[in-house]
């Protein structure tokens, strides 16, 4: 009987050249450059130019630029994200309205738009506010932040600019594997975006920033975070924000996001707040799971940061999803170039044949 490594951990599925996840190190190379030289100075064309060059689709900064703002005009004209509860919902059924255009690279702009679009549509949809359509005069982030917020504030759009190049991609997550799946079936570029978004959904793989604001709202104060988090341990209860199933050391990302948050030049209570519950929370896992590694990940300062610029916590998982969208667009043309159908065994446990 062959082995089972179940949740495929540790089997590699495929060759990139997309992004490279040193747990060990607590190192995320991004096509070639480091994740924190790349968040603290890549505009988000950069990164997505990056990305897809990377991946066969040969393109430049002001080219995604240029064809990126005229995709969030087009798909704006024909794109009605729905009143849903869930943002995530909302982007996975406008998104599936979606139909692949003639060219390979001209799909992916529409649905790399697409997904911002949808994002800001549904969250003034659901806020009650009357949606705002794309202005093609700016940056992507600079635009998508405008059209959620309604405020043209330079200094907010940076931060967002940050976290959405931070996670424009990180090696085969969940959604990128269930991406790279429906794409080594020969569909199309739509159908695997949807099924990275339904992927994404899931609690276990982005659903935690949320809850981290809700948990330093519960603390309220930095003197009141020991305490608070030795009872949540002593329940039983995970502490959000805390671990992460690839990093054994702080995941680098989150150095990103503080540094962007702080860099707003705001007075920031929060971010005060959040600094004191990581080192609260890290000694205390600590002490509780010594031979374990439970150190801060991306959701952490995701949560704080995207607080600071004026997103409001429902929104947490579709933005993550306006970032990674490049990534997943770019291990969809690179499984096309580079791969063949996924299609891993099984090892059977029923019973056998014949049998009452």
């Amino acid at each position: 009987m062959k082995a089972t490594a179940n949740g495929l951990e540790g089997v590699v599925a495929a060759e990139t050249a997309l992004s490279d996840v040193r747990g060990d190190e607590g190192v995320l190379v991004i096509a070639g450059a480091d994740v924190e030289a790349l968040g603290e100075s890549a505009s988000f064309e950069a990164a997505t130019a990056r990305l897809f060059t990377a991946a066969g689709l040969a393109t430049t900064e002001a080219q995604v630029k240029e064809r990126l703002a005229a995709a969030r005009v087009r798909v704006a004209r024909r794109l009605s994200a729905p009143v849903a509860a869930n943002g995530m919902d909302a982007l996975r059924a406008a998104l599936a309205t979606l139909s692949e255009t003639d060219t390979e690279l001209e799909t992916a702009f529409e649905l790399l738009a697409a997904t911002s679009v949808a994002t800001a549509q549904w969250y003034r949809r659901a806020r009650g506010e009357p949606v705002l359509a794309p202005d093609p005069s700016l940056a992507h982030a600079a635009d998508l932040h405008r059209m959620m917020t309604g405020a043209h504030d330079p200094l907010a759009a940076r931060g967002l600019e940050r976290y959405l190049v931070t996670v424009c991609d990180h090696g085969m997550n969940a959604s990128t594997f269930a991406a790279r799946v429906v794409a080594s079936t020969g569909s199309d570029a739509v159908s695997a975006v949807v099924a990275a978004i339904g992927a994404l959904k899931g609690p276990l793989h982005g659903g935690a920033p949320g809850p981290v604001l809700d948990m330093l709202d519960a603390i309220g104060t930095p003197e009141r975070a020991e305490a608070w988090i030795d009872g949540e341990i002593a329940a039983g209860r995970r502490i959000m924000g805390m671990g992460h199933r690839v990093y054994k050391t702080r995941d680098p990302r989150a150095a990103v996001l503080e540094a962007a948050t702080k860099a707003l030049g705001k007075d920031s209570p929060r971010l005060t707040l959040a600094r004191a519950v990581e080192g609260v929370a890290r000694k205390a896992l600590k002490a509780k799971y010594p031979d374990r590694s439970l150190d801060v990940n991306v959701e952490f300062y995701t949560a704080v940061l995207l607080d600071a610029v004026g997103i409001d916590r429902a929104a947490f998982s579709p933005m993550f999803a306006c970032g990674r969208t490049a990534g997943w667009l770019a291990h969809v043309a690179e499984q096309r170039r580079t791969g063949r159908l996924i299609r891993p065994a099984s090892t059977y446990v029923g019973a056998e044949a014949g049998c009452p």
